[in-house]
């Protein structure tokens, strides 16, 4: 189940799935409503004159002209788009594409053009006007009329979202936003069950307990872009073992590589350890799933494009800073999920490889850091960010972690800036941090 539901996310980031499900829509849209036409018979008098076609000629007209617009706005719709991924590709970075795509309106635009065009060519083939027969589908006319009057308003709302979607503090607004999402469940936390007191965990007698150890190795090489985290644990269950694991989604793998160590008393054959291979969904591109990283580099990627000598782009680049200060403040105070998985029995059953605030926050400003090294205003806004983090910390590993930043910063910007009231004004929010 788990697995569906990935491949069906990872659909939605496609822009052939949405459209296709609308284009069968349409298909038998016009089936059904040319038979609804052949049933009923509407006579064409009072308010009906109005909105039903009363020659064949008419109906062949309208569904022409309404077939042959949407052709033509669906490719204006399709050069729109790609324009607009160019610009997010160029300005923001290539691994931003995929949050462009997974936009529904995009999708539902494309797909509703191209599905009223071959609508209204489906409806034009039933139309008839002979000596013995005349058939004329006033019902699916209208329809298609309604459908034309629909898309018109569409392409107004597309063209907005569009212009709205590649200004840089939308995007990084969308990948602020999604970040929060991912911090609700970060992985392993829905991995079997944890302790309130993870100090109190004895994994060295766990694993003694165990009598074979059998090294699992990456079935192939590429990105780790999920774990089946319920049906791994019940597999290490059923078994009766204890599975540590050496990497976490997000981490590229090399095959034959060590992935993780299985501690185990009975014999595993190669169908069992099949099973446990299964649960790795491993590909050619990082996914955002259960990799938070992944969605922090996005962010980085900006700020470190909007740093660059050819754009040179400061206030991009403080954005990305005051969206990654907010995360990280949420972080600061959030409980990271416990290493140690067990069983419903309270058996130790997974010890994973998890995210800490220390390895986060390394993600999240170390590039920064190395790329604003020209530009002042940067540094001193980054020293004013790790300030503020400091202040949401309880944690004294959290507190040192951000300490370590800011030391850095300063260094760098000492090393860097010439001008001395800027390295004054870094020195001042340093000395508010570092005395502390």
């Amino acid at each position: 189940m788990k697995k569906i539901l990935f491949f069906w996310k990872e659909l939605g980031a496609t822009f052939w799935f949405v459209p296709v499900l609308i284009i069968s829509f349409s298909i038998l849209l016009a089936i059904c409503s040319v038979y609804l036409d052949s049933l009923i018979t509407i006579p064409r008098d009072g308010w009906s004159r109005f909105f039903l076609v009363n020659s064949s000629d008419s109906a062949r007209s309208i569904l022409t002209t309404i077939s042959s617009a949407m052709m033509g706005v669906a490719g204006t719709v399709f050069s729109i788009t790609l324009v607009a991924l160019t610009l997010a590709s160029s300005q923001f970075g290539p691994r931003l594409i995929k949050n462009f795509m997974y936009v529904r309106l995009n999708q539902v635009v494309l797909g509703l053009y191209i599905s009223t065009y071959l609508y209204c060519l489906l409806v034009l083939n039933s139309v008839t006007d002979s000596n013995v027969y005349t058939f004329i589908p006033s019902i699916s006319i209208l329809v298609a009329i309604i459908a034309a009057v629909v898309n018109i308003i569409l392409l107004i709302i597309f063209i907005h979202q569009i212009a709205i979607s590649i200004q840089a503090d939308k995007v990084v607004s969308d990948i602020s936003e999604f970040i929060y999402k991912q911090l609700e469940t970060l992985f392993p936390e829905k991995m079997g069950e944890e302790i309130e007191n993870e100090e109190n965990v004895d994994a060295i007698a766990a694993v003694s307990g165990y009598q074979k150890q059998n090294f699992i190795k990456s079935p192939k090489s590429g990105y780790l872009q999920y774990v089946d985290s319920n049906a791994l644990i019940e597999i290490i269950t059923k078994h009766d073992a204890l599975l540590e694991l050496y990497c976490r989604p997000g981490e590229h793998l090399v095959e034959g590589a060590e992935i993780g160590l299985l501690f185990s008393n009975g014999k595993w054959g190669k169908n069992e350890f099949e099973k446990i291979f299964n649960q790795f969904l491993i590909g050619k591109t990082k996914t955002s799933q259960q990799d938070l990283e992944f969605s922090i580099q996005q962010m980085v990627e900006i700020a470190a494009r909007a740093l660059s000598p050819g754009v040179n782009d400061p206030y991009t680049a403080i954005t990305c800073i005051d969206n990654l200060t907010s995360i990280m403040c949420y972080l600061a105070q959030a409980k990271f999920p416990s290493k140690y998985r067990f069983d419903e029995e309270g058996n130790l059953r997974i010890i994973a490889d998890t995210l800490d605030f220390e390895g986060i926050l390394d993600t999240a400003f170390n590039q920064i850091r190395q790329f604003s090294e020209e530009s002042p205003a940067v540094i001193i806004r980054m020293m004013e960010a790790l300030t503020t983090i400091h202040e949401f910390t309880s944690k004294e590993s959290h507190k040192k972690a951000v300490i370590k930043h800011a030391e850095m910063v300063l260094s760098s910007g000492k090393q860097n800036i010439e001008e001395k009231n800027d390295i004054d004004d870094l020195t001042e929010r340093a000395v508010k941090l570092l005395n502390k």
